[in-house]
């Protein structure tokens, strides 16, 4: 599903989904169904995106969010575990935001 010259930054895993962040855009894999045999994909360029913005751990909510929010009203919101370095996630995707 990449392009040629794109490159994969990060990828993180749920039980059944995944975020993949490349040079270009950020990809989300959902599997769906009891079964898990459909698949969606959704393709969300960085080119499209308005504003974004972290929510680091606390000391009571041990994940960490990040929230992007694109030209056409797409608002996506992804959970980490606090053992994923948000500040590092944010980092990768100012480089090609900005």
């Amino acid at each position: 599903m990449l392009v040629t010259g794109e490159n994969i930054i990060q990828c993180f895993q749920t039980v059944r989904d995944q975020v993949v962040f490349t040079d270009k855009r950020v990809i989300v894999v959902n599997v769906q169904g009891i079964t898990g045999k459909k698949t969606s994909y959704f393709s969300y360029p960085y080119s499209k995106v308005l504003y974004f913005g972290i929510e680091t751990a606390g000391v009571l909510d041990i994940d960490s969010e990040l929230i992007m929010t694109f030209a056409n009203g797409t608002v996506l919101q992804f959970d980490f575990r606090s053992k994923v370095d948000i500040k590092g996630i944010c980092s990768n995707i100012q480089q090609y935001i900005l």
